[in-house]
């Protein structure tokens, strides 16, 4: 199943590696990445489309205890 992950993170350094090693990990291929940093240029948002068989549950949680990760949102792509 096909996934969209909405993210702002902090704009750290290793900030977008670690966010796609963590979807890699539970088992989420990374399939587009899409994303911008905000205006200050202190965030980015951070649009990821991931595809998987496991629980997308678990995956947000996941995301979410990650020190540059913000906020996380994840829906079904239809």
């Amino acid at each position: 199943m096909r996934y969209q992950l909405d993210l702002t993170l902090r704009q750290a350094e290793g900030a977008l590696v670690r966010v796609l090693g963590a979807a890699e990990r539970r088992g989420f291929r990374p399939l587009a990445v899409d994303g911008e940093a905000q205006a200050d240029g202190d965030r980015w948002y951070l649009r990821l489309t991931v595809e998987g068989d496991r629980d997308d549950a678990n995956l947000q949680s996941q995301l979410a205890k990650l020190y540059d990760c913000l906020s996380v949102e994840v829906s079904p792509c239809q």
